[in-house]
């Protein structure tokens, strides 16, 4: 049954990348046509500013002194002229003239400016008022000669208003516009280039789960090359289990079935004799063939454990010679019933590696088994098969001997390959060729040399495992 997707709710990549961008742009217009409304206001203010200071000076430029005694304030213009004057078609103009004392010379009463203060001989003061209901700008210029007075020029904003509100929307809309355009570009462009990852979510979604081949997804983008090169090794790395896991079973169901087929063939024939020494005889084979099914299907697990290895390998300091010891004592029995003369050389003094325990046992424990089955010599001379450690600043050298026939160099390197039996193996009918490629791939793991070679001096067969020696900074010794 195909499981139903999940609806998610977290938002995809497209909508993110959008908000990434499309916000900061958003909040950098916002403030930049802020920016921009800020100074033309300002720009504009300075202009209707500096209109009405002229207006102020043209009135005052009409103020006369009477010849009079005392000398009195006077206008030459009447307030209709001073109107016609100030007149502006699109707002609304007010102005009055105070004497010093601030009694009203000409003008519309009651308008008055910010309150100055007399500092020098002409004093200028911008400000805002509100006057007969209406919100102006004003100007008030004091001057203290002929005789002190202060003109008063005041000026709707309907104008000014209009002006800036024009400015701002023929500047806002285009950029909003543009804005817009951006962010449709925008989300073409990201799906444009997302385009590579959906393909790619598509080809793993209709992928068939036996199907492991590498994907091939076209993309000029780094990352989601980067992206498809991973899928792709980790298909290639799951390959290689489903590989290794069908070896493994391809070997077990191979390699057991010979063994197996012959125990029931034992036990039929027993079960058909009344004889006990036929029953005693069948037993014992029965127990032969049931030791070399276990052998071999350690082999085989150990063969699987190698291939999985890498995953959860650590190294650590270890004795070399103890593990030699160990082994020489564990097989001296079997060496006897074979009447094989096993020892060892080399193992008085301590001799540390980087290595890993279970895989150094595992090369020993397959040399010297593969040493005591086929390491006999052909004629009457006792069999000897002699296991040596050899020490130098550089490397470790494990040697295990014996003075059987030897090989060729040819077969020397058949005989490592997984599931390869030599001429004796076969004649013998023991083992299933996988001892010394068991050999081969813990070297492998543990970063050593293994091969196979003849005694250099008389006859016999030397297979040699080379470690790199434990330096003092790669870790304490034991």
């Amino acid at each position: 049954m195909t499981p139903l997707p999940l609806i998610s709710t977290k938002p995809s990549l497209r909508s993110k990348l959008l908000r990434h961008v499309l916000f900061p742009l958003a909040i950098v217009w916002l403030v930049g046509t802020l920016l921009s409304a800020g100074i033309a206001n300002y720009f504009a203010q300075k202009a209707f500013d500096r209109s009405l200071l002229d207006d102020a000076y043209a009135i005052t430029g009409h103020v006369r002194v009477t010849d009079s005694w005392p000398a009195q304030l006077d206008i030459d213009l009447s307030s209709t002229e001073i109107g016609n004057l100030l007149f502006d078609q699109s707002e609304s103009m007010f102005f009055a003239v105070y004497r010093e004392n601030g009694s009203l010379l000409v003008g519309h009463a009651g308008l008055r400016g910010p309150a100055v203060t007399l500092r020098s001989p002409t004093v200028i003061e911008f400000g805002d008022v509100h006057f007969q209901g209406k919100s102006m700008r004003s100007v008030v210029l004091h001057q203290t000669k002929p005789l002190p007075f202060t003109v008063v020029v005041a000026q709707t904003n309907r104008s000014r208003t209009l002006l800036l509100e024009q400015l701002l929307i023929y500047s806002i809309l285009p950029q909003l516009l543009l804005l817009l355009g951006i962010a449709f570009w925008l989300r073409w462009a990201i799906a444009e280039d997302l385009q590579p990852l959906v393909d790619l979510e598509l080809a793993v979604e209709l992928r068939d789960a036996a199907d492991l081949e590498p994907m091939i997804v076209r993309s000029d983008i780094q990352d989601v090359d980067k992206l498809n090169a991973a899928i792709n090794a980790l298909l290639a790395r799951i390959q290689d289990g489903l590989n290794a896991q069908r070896e493994f079973s391809g070997n077990v169901a191979h390699e057991l079935r010979t063994p197996l087929a012959g125990i029931r063939a034992l036990a039929d024939y027993g079960l058909q004799s009344d004889q006990p020494a036929t029953w005693k005889e069948q037993l014992e084979r029965i127990q032969d063939s049931s030791i070399r099914a276990s052998h071999l299907a350690d082999q085989l697990l150990a063969l699987a454990m190698a291939d999985e290895a890498d995953w959860v390998l650590r190294r650590e300091p270890i004795r070399l010679d103890e593990l030699v010891t160990q082994t020489i004592v564990q097989a001296s029995a079997r060496a006897r019933s074979l009447q094989v003369d096993l020892g060892a050389e080399g193992v008085d003094e301590a001799v540390y590696i980087m290595g890993h325990p279970t895989l150094v046992d595992g090369i020993l424990n397959n040399l010297v088994d593969n040493a005591l089955r086929y390491g006999k010599p052909s004629q009457g001379t006792s069999a000897q098969v002699t296991v040596r450690l050899q020490v130098t600043p550089e490397q470790v050298s494990l040697t295990v001997e014996d003075n059987g026939p030897g090989l060729t160099v040819v077969e020397c390197e058949r005989l490592l390959v997984r599931g390869t039996q030599g001429q004796a193996g076969q004649q013998l009918q023991l083992g299933a060729g996988f001892g010394l490629s068991i050999v081969t791939r813990y070297a492998q793991l543990l970063g050593a040399k293994f091969w196979l070679q003849n005694v250099p001096s008389g006859s016999g067969l030397q297979a040699r495992v080379v470690f790199k020696t434990l330096h003092a900074h790669e870790g304490h010794r034991p």
